[in-house]
């Protein structure tokens, strides 16, 4: 009869894969938690050292040291509108949904920028764009828990992220437009804290440039992509002595707005005025006039999201993902050739 004081001074422990392994027992750590930073050379000499050893993890010690389960926690970057926000709404129904299917738990962290959160039950995070919270995701980093950023692309080769591919998207909108025979043609941005609002811009400028187009400062107007704004970019544009002919918005809630102040000045759309939006939104085909846009596969990306992350924590991935999504250019009733075209 075996005494359970001898089974115990006999067990493996992970101090002895460290030893047998070459490395820190924080590496061995990660590598049973099945974190995506470590080496591929560290990596096969611990999991050869596991074989070896025949070294079994205790799953009741590892959920205690790392605290964490099934919830996925979602944290988004605090700002005014957040829950009117189409981004935000539709980011909530994609991740929500598979989440219920896979049976994860959600946690929807609102950001601050200034403060970390309690990370206590956490099993993995995703972090929907970094906007004054990049010491939050480098908290999750530091200690190994499976994230992924969305709506931003990182170089960086420990962060994992799906993004979509804004500069091609205000390329497709541009390069619409000057086949239509546009000319003029202005760009109201979003708030350039965020890639995506900065890579539309670029876009569009190089679109321009690409095309002999020259680059007009008054036909920019920086905006923080409230419809307030969008309102005062349009009365801007409207008022100059050669107004465009053609507008590309950031966003479709402000293509809205500027419709609706373009409709209000006594101008046709899109006779008058041609506009084109980013996003997709639904609302966007119940305007006076339906408005053509390109489309952000934003459920596609909350989806990527979760499968990543839920895969990650049941160690069927291990890897760095990068992933770009593409985005569609959706031509509705808001563009047409300018008048003498």
């Amino acid at each position: 009869m075996v005494k359970e004081e001898d089974t115990v001074k006999n067990r493996v422990s992970i101090r002895d894969v460290a030893k047998r392994a070459g490395v820190s027992i924080a590496t061995v750590s990660r590598v049973i938690n099945r974190s995506p930073s470590v080496k591929k050379k560290n990596r096969e000499k611990v999991l050869e050292a596991i074989r070896q050893l025949n070294f079994v993890p205790s799953v009741s010690a590892q959920r205690l040291a790392s605290g964490r389960n099934n919830v996925v926690a979602l944290i988004i970057p605090r700002y005014e509108g957040i829950f009117y926000s189409f981004y935000a709404l539709e980011l909530l129904r994609g991740i929500g949904t598979l989440c219920d299917s896979l049976k994860l738990d959600l946690l929807l962290h609102l950001a601050n920028g200034r403060s970390n959160f309690n990370l206590s039950g956490i099993g993995a995070a995703i972090f929907a764009d970094i906007i004054g919270n990049r010491h939050q995701l480098d908290f999750i980093l530091e200690r190994n828990i499976p994230c992924v950023v969305i709506n931003n692309y990182f170089n960086e080769d420990n962060v994992s992220c799906i993004a979509i591919d804004n500069f091609k998207g205000a390329q497709m909108a541009v390069e619409y437009l000057i086949g239509l025979g546009h000319f003029k043609i202005a760009h109201i941005t979003g708030d350039l804290v965020t890639q995506a609002a900065q890579q539309r811009l670029e876009g569009y400028k190089s679109t321009l440039k690409n095309r002999g187009l020259s680059i007009e400062d008054d036909y920019i107007i920086k905006t923080d992509y409230s419809r307030g704004q969008a309102l005062q970019a349009a009365e801007k544009l409207l008022s100059l002595k050669y107004p465009p002919t053609a507008i590309f918005v950031a966003s479709d809630s402000m293509a809205l707005e500027v419709m609706n102040v373009a409709l209000e000045k006594g101008l046709k759309i899109p006779q008058d005025l041609s506009i084109v939006g980013f996003d997709d939104n639904p609302s966007a085909l119940y305007g006076k006039v339906s408005l053509t846009t390109i489309k952000q596969p934003l459920i596609k990306m909350a989806e990527e999201a979760v499968k990543y992350v839920d895969a990650v924590m049941k160690g069927k991935e291990t890897s760095v993902k990068k992933m770009v999504l593409s985005p569609e250019l959706i031509i509705r009733d808001s563009c047409c050739p300018p008048k003498n075209f």
